[in-house]
């Protein structure tokens, strides 16, 4: 009877720290994310990581070894928007895009989930680039993020191609749908110049449909 108690009470108490762990973990993250953006990824420290997610630093230590580590996974959440390691392009919202078969509707879709991945990683990825220059590992981190985006954006030009509505050639989609998903025109727009997510992924949208496919610009009515 006490083997059997004293089992239960090993499960349960086994659980409570895997979820107390689970949530310093997510702490962690966000306060990290948050700080790197905001100060700056040097300017940063781990004990003040550490404060703001309410536990030791010794405990950010032993779930993320180190500085860089965290940076790059708090990246990796930022793109997905969890926790889940799950590649982007597998990712239903994605694999939805490639059902599409009008290629211009497929591309405003693109646009709408370009725009929040935008809203979560745009300020981030300033930060990486930010600290490049000054550490190499943050440098090999960035050169890690944009060719993840290039082979990705690879992959959205090779299934326009197949929809035969392509009006550039794949390699020229590729490198637009890369020069335009780094951050840079949503901070522009929407943190600059106030434009909200909306309005950003309707233009975002509309440019890619006008110079990517073969859909036929509207013209505007003239009142005669």
């Amino acid at each position: 009877m006490y083997l059997i108690v004293s089992g239960v009470k090993r499960r349960y108490d086994s659980s409570r720290r895997q979820e107390q762990a689970a949530e310093n973990r997510r702490r962690i993250l966000g306060v990290a994310q948050e700080l790197f953006t905001d100060r700056g990824y040097g300017a940063t420290t781990i004990a003040e990581i550490a404060r703001g997610a309410q536990v030791a630093a010794e405990t950010v230590y032993a779930t993320f070894r180190n500085k860089p580590t965290l940076l790059h996974r708090a990246w990796d959440v930022a793109v997905g928007g969890d926790e889940l390691e799950v590649r982007l392009l597998d990712r239903p919202e994605m694999r939805a895009l490639f059902d599409e078969p009008d290629l211009p509707a497929r591309l405003r879709r693109f646009a709408v989930v370009n725009t929040e991945i935008m809203r979560r990683t745009a300020r981030l990825r300033l930060a990486v680039q930010s600290a490049a220059d000054a550490d190499p590992a943050v440098a090999a981190l960035l050169a890690d993020i944009d060719g993840a985006r290039l082979e990705a954006m690879a992959v959205h030009a090779e299934h326009a191609q197949r929809t035969g509505q392509l009006a550039v050639p794949e390699d020229e989609c590729r490198d637009i749908l890369f020069a335009t998903t780094d951050g840079t025109l949503w901070r522009t727009l929407v943190e600059g110049r106030s434009w909200s997510d909306d309005r950003y992924a309707t233009w975002l949208g509309t440019f890619w449909v006008t110079t990517l496919t073969t859909a036929k610009r509207r013209r505007p009515r003239v009142n005669r």
